[in-house]
């Protein structure tokens, strides 16, 4: 990517029972456009008695967007959903004034050996929709617009690019794209673009004014208009960013709001329980203690 203004690398955090890399926020970058949370999960080989379980946990002010690779999670939630999301499919939840929310391995894999790859996003929501009501939408993974371009295999996963918009029903203007070469070839997207803009590699080799980029790195853009960038034959990127809000969004936990108090009373409502349990679950995981 031409005009490469940061490098983030991938750091490893822990989220309960799964190791995951992670990418925002980040100390010299908290957001890109209204993206404000990006973990990559895995690769990771399961044996049998492995599995994952992120017991029932609140979110607010955001929606989250899970996107597979390989493997299966099953998402249980309050307002009564509990969806199978696969590779390629797309599960965005959005949290408004409050939801809670499980991931755990399906049943019918948890005693087989199994892999989970992929990546957790969370996507803040416009000041006038952070106390919404929750909702949440599946789309299958043939309903994700795809297109064919000189050696290029583009995904819409979500947002508008290319005169064309995913069906996932995105808050403010973004993208979220997947873009594979089969090629060695230069890469000229910049009119497609706007806002802010970071690309993320899964795979293969970046370059950029002589420059090499490899997996496990976030690039930043200076200016998303100039996004110019060769890709090696073979290589996966995932490109996304949009327009940024003009309010700070803070982050406690796994709450986001441009509010620090409204923050505190989610804190404190989680604390005391009075968030509903996802039907099927009876344990969750509290709010962690700070030393």
């Amino acid at each position: 990517m031409s005009n490469v203004a940061l490098i983030v690398p991938e750091r490893a955090a822990d989220i309960g029972s799964f190791m995951v890399g992670r990418l925002l926020p980040f100390r010299q970058k908290r957001a890109v456009g209204p993206f404000v949370f990006i973990d990559h999960m895995g690769p990771a080989k399961m044996g049998p008695e492995e599995n994952l379980d992120v017991l029932p946990h609140p979110h607010i002010g955001l929606s989250t967007l899970t996107y597979l690779f390989e493997g299966a999670i099953l998402h249980r939630d309050n307002m009564g959903n509990e969806v199978e999301i696969r590779p390629g499919a797309v599960n965005w939840m959005t949290a408004g004034k409050g939801v809670v929310h499980s991931e755990r391995t399906p049943d019918y894999m948890r005693k087989a050996e199994k892999a989970l790859h992929g990546l957790q996003i969370w996507v803040a929501l416009p000041l006038d929709l952070e106390e919404t009501d929750p909702s949440f939408t599946h789309v299958e993974a043939r309903d994700i617009p795809q297109l064919e371009r000189d050696g290029l295999q583009i995904k819409l996963i979500a947002g508008e690019a290319f005169g064309q918009q995913s069906p996932v029903p995105v808050y403010s203007r973004l993208y979220f794209l997947e873009i594979k070469s089969s090629i060695t070839q230069t890469i000229q997207l910049g009119d497609e673009l706007y806002g802010e803009s970071g690309l993320y590699i899964l795979e293969g080799c970046v370059r950029s004014d002589g420059n090499a980029y490899e997996p496990k790195q976030l690039l930043i853009a200076k200016d998303s208009k100039l996004c110019t960038f060769e890709m090696e034959a073979g290589s996966t990127v995932y490109l996304f960013g949009g327009e940024p809000f003009p309010e700070e969004r803070y982050i406690d936990w796994n709450l986001v709001s441009s509010s620090k108090d409204r923050l505190s009373q989610a804190r404190e409502d989680w604390i005391n329980q009075r968030f509903p349990i996802p039907p099927g679950e009876s344990d969750y995981i509290p709010y962690p203690t700070r030393d």
